[in-house]
């Protein structure tokens, strides 16, 4: 059974979205193991997107994941780092799939790659990393 970390960030915490990112999990009928509401210091953000430190992008980042507060979770079972992942949709909501939360809940016109709703882990030692950056408690 793996387990994987998931992050619903600030802009779909502003549009009030929360309820419906989480149905989507409860629907595909995905445990929920932990969840908690946070702003993220500067420090944990910069831990957090450690891998993308120096791209043009890093700055942008981390200024809009601190903006205001995220959902961070913890859920669980069979293959669910790639379900989550197939569930999220592409990292660019312009072009994310129909069906997907990023696809069916981007904002029109999309307003960029980095505000796009959601983070999941992409690998099973990604999702340690995470969990443990986030969920330390969960040993």
């Amino acid at each position: 059974m793996e387990r994987t970390f998931v992050m619903i960030k600030p802009d779909a915490v502003r549009r009030n979205l929360i309820g419906k990112i989480i149905t989507r999990f409860e629907e595909a009928q995905i445990p929920i193991l932990a969840i908690k509401m946070m702003t993220l210091s500067k420090r944990l953000a910069e831990k957090h997107y450690a891998e993308h430190k120096g791209k043009k992008f890093y700055d942008n980042l981390i200024r809009f994941v601190t903006s205001g507060p995220v959902v961070s979770m913890v859920l669980e079972g069979e293959n669910i780092i790639s379900k989550i992942r197939e569930m999220v949709g592409a990292t660019d909501p312009a072009k994310a799939a129909s069906g997907t939360i990023r696809g069916d809940l981007k904002e029109n016109p999309v307003k960029s790659v980095t505000e796009n709703m959601i983070h999941a882990s992409d690998s099973l030692e990604s999702a340690q990393r995470e969990l443990e950056l986030f969920f330390k408690e969960l040993k």
